[in-house]
């Protein structure tokens, strides 16, 4: 297993650790939909533990109320969140009815799918954001027959202070997070993360939790923070391409145009009757181009359509680059 598939696989197991405990997922809930459930049984975690997707597993799903939630953290933007928990929920539904059958006369009830994606990336994003599927799709459509919603909420400090106030474990992870980050700064990863470890215990922030799994949690964070700067530099990478392509790109349109005026200028001059040599000599141009040229433009004669032989002189010279 490569060292990238390591990361991944490891990926925010933090906040699921965090969740596993059914009081500290029904708090989160009740805090999220301002609702009151005191009793954690009447919670069903329902998170498959083996179903992958690009070997991220699904964070956190949970049957209440007739809802299936399905909860994700995200380190770093993912426009593709609908699309992603598409997938989930066709699974965790699939395995909800595998005891019924969908030919059946019978309606087959299921639970209100719900999805929401908890963000603490380095990016700016707003407090929340609802990520379509819709938006994936190769062209725009009006109504959309398969629409799926997600909500984004940004957990970041300073950010979502009533949801942060009403969920002290949440509150606290983001603080623990931005602690991590913020002695990251200056110093290596492995001593920030113990730094902000001992922190947080001193300071009754996850206290119970760090020194419980404390040797875990340090190891973790250390997968999760160098993922995380890994991920910056693929996109930033990415970034550093996709402008020298587009320089490129943009050199070849200006190229492209300059030809174009160009080659009015020669088929105004064959109008008049001129040969390739004259015009090469008058225009100032390469003889051997200029010949080239005339020979596509006599198939247009006499009317010598500038933008038809302009368009298959270009692509005649672009296959010669090839």
């Amino acid at each position: 297993m490569t060292k990238g598939n390591i990361l991944r696989n490891q990926k925010d197991l933090i906040f699921r650790m965090l969740y596993r405990d059914k009081k500290e997922l029904l708090q989160l809930y009740n805090a999220l939909n301002k609702t009151a459930y005191e009793n954690p049984d009447e919670l069903e975690v329902y998170t498959l533990e083996n179903a992958i997707f690009m070997n991220v597993k699904n964070d956190v799903s949970f049957l209440l109320n007739s809802e299936l939630n399905l909860y994700e953290h995200q380190a770093s933007f993912n426009p593709n969140m609908a699309l992603r928990d598409l997938i989930y929920v066709t699974r965790q539904l699939e395995k909800y009815v595998q005891e019924e059958s969908l030919y059946s006369s019978k309606l087959i009830r299921i639970p209100v799918p719900r999805f929401v994606v908890f963000y603490n990336g380095t990016t700016d994003q707003p407090e929340r954001k609802i990520l379509k599927l819709s938006d994936s799709y190769e062209k725009e459509t009006r109504n959309p027959e398969l629409e799926l919603q997600v909500l984004m909420i940004n957990i970041n400090v300073g950010h979502n202070e009533e949801l942060m106030q009403n969920c002290k474990t949440l509150r606290d992870y983001s603080l623990y997070v931005d602690r991590v980050r913020t002695h990251a700064k200056c110093m290596p990863v492995e001593a920030a993360v113990r730094q902000a470890v001992d922190e947080c215990i001193r300071e009754n922030i996850l206290s119970g939790f760090l020194r419980a799994q404390k040797a875990e949690v340090i190891a973790m964070s250390i997968f999760e923070y160098n993922e995380e700067e890994e991920m910056k530099k693929i996109r930033r990478d990415e970034y550093e391409l996709g402008m020298e392509a587009g320089m490129e790109a943009g050199a070849t349109r200006e190229k492209k145009k300059q030809w174009e005026e160009t080659c009015r200028k020669i088929c105004k001059k064959l109008s008049k009757g001129k040969n390739a040599e004259q015009i090469a000599d008058e225009l100032e141009e390469d003889s051997v181009m200029i010949s080239r040229f005339c020979s596509i433009a006599a198939g247009y004669a006499p009317d010598y359509d500038c933008d038809k032989i302009a368009a298959e002189f270009w692509k005649e010279t672009q296959r010669r680059q090839i």
